[in-house]
């Protein structure tokens, strides 16, 4: 029985995390740069908790098996390509 899956997938491209935290809403992250390097992201509707660095580089924790974490990457990607495209 798997007790803890972590993923480590990466957007490859820099991010810039404060802009991040108020697209995908502050309700849904944390971001206390002075704190950690990352931000913080309970999407909403999944058991998944992940996190992003500047760098692109994310970590994906707490999801029940390797779809799920599948699935909370490619919801995450739509997510940020959605918010750096501008019109």
């Amino acid at each position: 029985m798997i007790q803890n899956l972590v993923c480590t997938p990466e957007l490859g491209e820099s991010l810039n995390l404060s802009a991040l935290a108020i697209g995908l809403g502050l309700e849904n992250t944390e971001h206390e740069p002075e704190q950690f390097p990352g931000l913080v992201y309970r999407p909403s509707g999944v058991d998944s908790v992940v996190l992003l660095f500047a760098s692109g580089r994310v970590v994906i924790t707490g999801s029940p098996d390797l779809d799920a974490a599948k699935q909370t990457f490619a919801a995450l990607q739509d997510e940020v390509t959605d918010l750096l495209t501008v019109d």
